[in-house]
């Protein structure tokens, strides 16, 4: 999770985006546990805040072992503070982690070289290891916005296919989300100026007023019960599946 969203003074513990980008998230999680049968660690990797991750575990507590929260930027007294919790702060993910779910929620997009990261983590990572990916979706959207967070680009479903799709990697499921908001978006960013050089730098995330906030969580709440069938647009593109 990128902390530069939150300056504008979101709280994604109630904003409609955060609420309805976990929606996808702990479905998958829901699904792979029953199916694995035991308790699972989580790997936020990029974590930031770590909200995704956190909010996993309080919703499912007895089916994950612990909460890894890796992100460079933490300090060594985060760090030690957490040395010995069920959640914990680290820099790199450990070496030689079984029965994992690496987590990166809008990360692959800050990374020069995505490949290479990708095949760090599967290097780092023991038996039984899965992932759930999300990253910002079509250059066509490129603005302002992601410029001032960061981002080298934007993906669709084949350029993330292509990025995952390797011996190491078993996509099992593919697809876009906030398809219906994207016509929206895309009309926005072309009226602010698109183009790298041509859009104000600046985070489109914002708090909305209670009653439009309430709307756009339950919208985009109901979109995630038909998320595996959109494979044409959306602002974000998710992958699901295993690592070897």
């Amino acid at each position: 999770m990128d902390l530069k969203e939150l300056e504008n003074g979101v709280n994604p513990e109630i904003h409609w985006y955060y609420q309805s980008k976990k929606v996808p998230l702990f479905r998958y999680f829901k699904k792979l546990s029953k199916e694995q049968g035991k308790p699972l660690t989580i790997i936020d990797f990029g974590s930031g805040s770590g909200f995704f991750a956190i909010e996993l575990f309080k919703a499912f507590p007895n089916a994950i072992k612990e909460v890894l929260l890796v992100d460079i930027g933490y300090t060594d007294e985060e760090l030690e503070s957490t040395k010995n919790e069920s959640i914990r702060k680290l820099r790199y993910i450990p070496e030689g982690v079984n029965d994992s779910v690496v987590v990166m929620m809008d990360v692959l997009e800050h990374i020069e070289d995505d490949y290479a990261i990708m095949q760090d983590i599967r290097n780092r990572l023991g038996e039984n290891a899965h992932y759930f990916i999300t990253v910002p979706a079509f250059m066509s959207l490129w603005s302002g916005h992601d410029v001032f967070l960061g981002h080298f680009r934007r993906y669709t479903l084949p350029t993330l296919r292509k990025l995952l799709n390797t011996k190491e990697c078993n996509i099992q499921s593919h697809y876009y989300i906030y398809g219906w908001i994207f016509p929206l978006v895309w009309l926005v960013r072309r009226i602010k100026g698109g183009g790298k050089d041509e859009s104000p730098e600046s985070s489109d995330m914002k708090p909305a007023p209670a009653p439009v906030n309430f709307l756009l969580k339950q919208i985009n709440i109901f979109e995630m019960n038909f998320r595996k069938l959109n494979k044409l647009w959306g602002v974000t593109c998710v992958s699901e599946g295993r690592i070897k």
